[in-house]
């Protein structure tokens, strides 16, 4: 199986979008671990703690505090610099805060992307972009069937909606400008994370971890629910391989799938809340439905093709992504380096 390849990313030059963010954190230290040099372009982070602020920022070439939406500001820092690879990752990544605010997802997701894209039209060292979106970018109607990359884009809530748009626009830019320059631009749905190092609001393991570190019941909303979980390691090497195919090989797809193993069992919430809970040795969860939700009750995602395609599967199924997101919580609730224990769980992964 494909994996992340240390002689490709040494000495690339990367600009990632999103570094101070959950997977973002992860992703700059595992190419400068593999030597690549990091510039990073995003918000600054929004909670506290956050993974990026624990790991620091000394690993990276260049750590920029942008603001997708300010055009100008993009353009300050992407023109004219010779990035060999593009990630981006920057988004508004939370469904409920995108119901709060609808017109700042779209802002963020549509025009951020269109901002960045633009940025890099006339990037001369440029090899490949890929764009990550969501495996929420299908038209889902709850049908219980994994969405392979052919399916309809759509979207029912705000998020959805501007991830799907953000397909959509990545695409346009491609066929209307890289195209034309040989640069292959790309998009990558990932299926739910999980990981260690996730303390946003409203994501089922972090909100597991503060209500067992704060003494406190976890409140599920949905948790008959069914999600592709993956662990951020699996995720995160999924896109890392995609992007060398990119440049490697030009047949290679510009959309694709990454989420558990074809053929992987479904693990509903409850199912994950109570091996996480029972990893903390925390109060069992407790369910008080929400009426308004509007969120899907069954996802799926079909990873096939990265297998057919780039040789890539995830390594990690759903018990072991939880058991090595619980320990990372358990060990850095417990003194332990957030740095060291990313950098750990890196190095046995590269060896599965």
């Amino acid at each position: 199986m494909s994996r992340p390849d240390p002689g490709f990313w040494a000495g690339k030059r990367v600009l990632l979008t999103g570094h101070t963010g959950f997977k973002g954190a992860w992703t700059g230290l595992w190419l400068a671990r593999m030597g690549a040099r990091v510039t990073g372009l995003a918000l600054a982070p929004d909670q506290t703690p956050a993974l990026a602020d624990l790991v620091g920022y000394d690993h990276l070439a260049a750590s920029h505090i942008v603001d997708l939406r300010d055009r100008r500001a993009v353009m300050d820092v992407v023109g004219g610099q010779p990035f060999d690879l593009v990630l981006h990752m920057a988004a508004q990544p939370i469904v409920r805060a995108a119901i709060e605010d609808p017109v700042g997802a779209f802002s963020t997701n549509i025009m951020g992307t269109a901002h960045l894209l633009e940025s890099l039209r006339d990037e001369d060292a440029l090899r490949a972009v890929l764009v990550i979106t969501s495996d929420k970018v299908y038209a889902n109607n709850d049908g219980g069937r994994a969405f392979q990359e052919g399916d309809a884009l759509g979207g029912k809530d705000p998020y959805s909606a501007s991830k799907a748009c953000a397909e959509i626009v990545t695409s346009s830019f491609a066929r209307s400008y890289f195209d034309k320059a040989g640069v292959p631009v790309a998009t990558a749905r990932g299926g739910n994370v999980i990981g260690g190092g996730d303390f946003s609001r409203d994501r089922l393991v972090a909100d597991i971890v503060r209500a067992a570190r704060a003494g406190e019941t976890t409140v599920l909303r949905h948790p008959e629910a069914t999600r592709p979980w993956q662990h951020v390691l699996d995720c995160v090497a999924g896109y890392l391989v995609f992007a060398q195919a990119l440049v490697q090989k030009p047949e290679t797809p510009r959309a694709l799938n990454f989420g558990p193993r074809p053929g992987a069992a479904e693990i509903t919430v409850g199912e994950l809340a109570t091996q996480a809970i029972a990893a903390l040795d925390a109060q069992p969860w407790r369910h008080e439905p929400d009426p308004a939700s509007i969120e899907a009750r069954s996802l799926a995602v079909d990873a096939s093709l990265a297998r057919k395609t780039l040789d890539f599967e995830s390594r990690l199924d759903g018990p072991a992504a939880v058991a090595w997101t619980m320990d990372w919580y358990r060990r850095q609730g417990l003194g332990e380096a957030a740095r060291d224990l990313c950098l750990a769980q890196i190095e046995t992964y590269e060896s599965l």
